[in-house]
C-alpha cells in the first residue's frame, strides 16, 4: 500500500490557493440544480465564511438564476444556452436598481469553463454529467481548490484530472466520498484495509430482476430517502450511481477495486465507512442532507457550524445493513469492470448510461433496458489499448461513439417492442 500513488483526496493535506482572513471567494457551477441551490443556502447562512463571485447554469431556470445572481451580488453569471441571454438580461434588469450595473454575462457551451478558471478560492462543480469535465480541468489548471460534486468528470477523465491535481486540491462533495474523506482522517493510508460505500438500495430494494420488468419512470423517481435531480435519481434506482461512486472512490483514494465494498443501508444515515487494519471501522453518519458534504467541500479543513441537521439520540431508531443483490442490480459489478479496464471504458459506460436514462425518461426504453443496453455498448467497445495516454479528444471520441451506439440499440429495442 505504501508504494501506491498518492491519493487525489487526502484529508491530511490542505491546499490553500488564496490564504486570507476574509470570506472564501467561491464559484458555483450548476447553481440552479440540487447541489447548487443547497450550496447557496449554506453560503447565505454563512456570509462571514463564503462569498460567491460567479455562478453558472444550463439556462433552463432563468428566473431562479437571475434571483440567485441578484441576491448573491455576483460579478459574473454564465449560462450554457445562448438563446436565453435576452431573457436573463431582462430578468436581471427587473431586479437591479436604476443605474445599477448588471453583472457580466457569459454564454455558450464554454461559459462554465471560463468561470471555473476565474479569480476565486474554491470552485464547486455541481454540474450533472460528463460535460463537467472541461470545467473541472480548468479549475485545477487555474490552481483553484475544487469541491467536486460532478463525479462524472473524474470518472471519464481520471488520468487527466490526476495529472493536473495538486495534493489536497480536490475535496469530494458526494455524500459517500465526503464520508470516506472524513473517516480517512483517523488513520494513515497504510492503516486502511477496506472502503465500504453505502447504498440506500433506491426505490426497488428487495425486488428481483423479474419484478423490475414493468417499473415506470414515476416509480424510479420515487427515491425513499434523498431528494435529487431526475438523472441522479434514476441512476440511484439502477444503482449505476453506486457503480460510478466505486470508480470514483478508487480514483480519489487509490484503493484497489477488490478492497472497495458496497453495502445496502436503507436509512441512508451512514454515508460510508472505512475499515482499518486493526479491525476498527469508522462510519460517518448524519441524517440524509447534502448540505453537510457541501460544507466539507467549501469549508475544509474547518467545519461549518450547523451546516446540516443532526440526530435526535433520545429517540429509538434502527439502522440496517444488507448485502447487495448483484443479480437484480448488475451495474456495480459492470462499473468495477470498466474501472479496471480504465482508458476510455469509463467514459463509454457513463455516456451510454446518460443516453439510456434519457431514453427511459421519454418512454423509448424500458427500465431493464438501461443497464442491458449499457452492458452491450461496453462489450462492443472492448478493451482499451494498454499503455496509451488518455487525452481529452480520446474521451470525446469515445463518448460520441457510445452515445450514437446506445441510440442505435435503443431504437432497435423500441422497434422490436412495437412489432411484438
Amino acid at each position: 500500500m505504501t508504494d501506491a500513488p498518492a491519493p487525489l483526496a487526502d484529508p491530511h493535506l490542505v491546499y490553500d490557493p488564496v490564504a486570507g482572513d476574509g470570506p472564501k471567494d467561491v464559484v458555483i457551477l450548476g447553481s440552479t440544480g440540487s447541489i447548487g441551490t443547497q450550496a447557496i443556502d449554506l453560503v447565505l447562512r454563512n456570509p462571514d465564511r463564503f462569498r460567491v463571485t460567479a455562478l453558472s447554469a444550463n439556462g433552463g431556470r432563468v428566473a431562479l438564476l437571475a434571483e440567485q445572481t441578484h441576491r448573491l451580488r455576483v460579478r459574473t453569471v454564465a449560462v450554457a444556452r445562448e438563446d436565453v441571454v435576452p431573457e436573463l438580461r431582462e430578468a436581471l434588469s427587473a431586479r437591479y436598481g436604476a443605474g445599477e450595473p448588471l453583472p457580466e454575462i457569459l454564454a455558450g457551451p464554454d461559459a462554465a469553463t471560463q468561470v471555473a478558471a476565474s479569480d476565486c478560492h474554491t470552485v464547486l462543480n455541481g454540474i450533472t454529467g460528463s460535460i463537467g469535465l472541461a470545467p473541472t480541468l480548468a479549475a485545477l489548471e487555474a490552481g483553484r481548490t475544487l469541491a467536486l460534486a460532478n463525479k462524472e468528470s473524474l470518472i471519464v477523465g481520471g488520468p487527466l484530472v490526476k495529472a493536473l491535481a495538486k495534493p489536497g486540491q480536490i475535496i469530494p462533495v458526494d455524500s459517500e466520498h465526503a464520508a470516506l474523506f472524513q473517516a480517512l482522517a483517523a488513520g494513515t493510508r497504510a492503516d486502511v484495509r477496506k472502503l465500504v460505500v453505502t447504498a440506500s438500495g433506491g426505490p426497488f430494494r428487495g425486488r428481483t430482476r423479474q419484478e423490475l420488468a414493468e417499473v415506470t419512470v414515476e416509480d424510479a423517481l420515487a427515491h425513499p430517502t434523498w431528494a435529487m435531480g431526475p438523472v441522479i435519481t434514476i441512476n440511484s434506482a439502477t444503482l449505476v450511481n453506486k457503480g460510478l461512486e466505486v470508480i470514483e472512490a478508487h480514483l480519489l483514494y487509490d484503493i484497489p477495486f477488490d478492497r472497495i465494498e458496497v453495502v445496502v443501508h436503507p436509512q441512508s444515515y451512514v454515508h460510508s465507512m472505512v475499515e482499518f487494519t486493526d479491525g476498527s471501522t469508522l462510519a460517518q453518519a448524519t441524517p440524509p442532507d447534502m448540505r453537510g458534504p457541501i460544507a466539507i467541500g467549501l469549508g475544509w479543513p474547518e467545519r461549518v457550524p450547523d451546516a446540516a441537521p443532526v440526530f435526535d439520540w433520545s429517540k429509538a431508531s434502527t439502522w440496517e445493513f444488507l448485502p447487495l443483490d448483484n443479480e437484480a442490480f448488475p451495474s456495480v459489478n459492470l462499473a468495477r469492470h470498466v474501472g479496471e479496464l480504465a482508458g476510455t471504458a469509463p467514459a463509454v459506460f457513463n455516456a451510454a448510461n446518460e443516453e439510456c436514462v434519457e431514453a427511459f425518461r421519454t418512454g423509448a426504453l424500458p427500465y431493464l433496458g438501461i443497464i442491458d443496453t449499457v452492458t452491450r455498448v461496453v462489450e462492443e467497445h472492448g478493451t482499451p489499448a494498454a499503455g496509451t495516454s488518455l487525452t481529452v479528444p480520446d474521451v470525446l471520441e469515445a463518448e460520441t461513439w457510445a452515445r450514437a451506439r446506445a441510440r442505435e440499440l435503443t431504437a432497435r429495442t423500441a422497434s422490436a417492442e412495437a412489432h411484438a
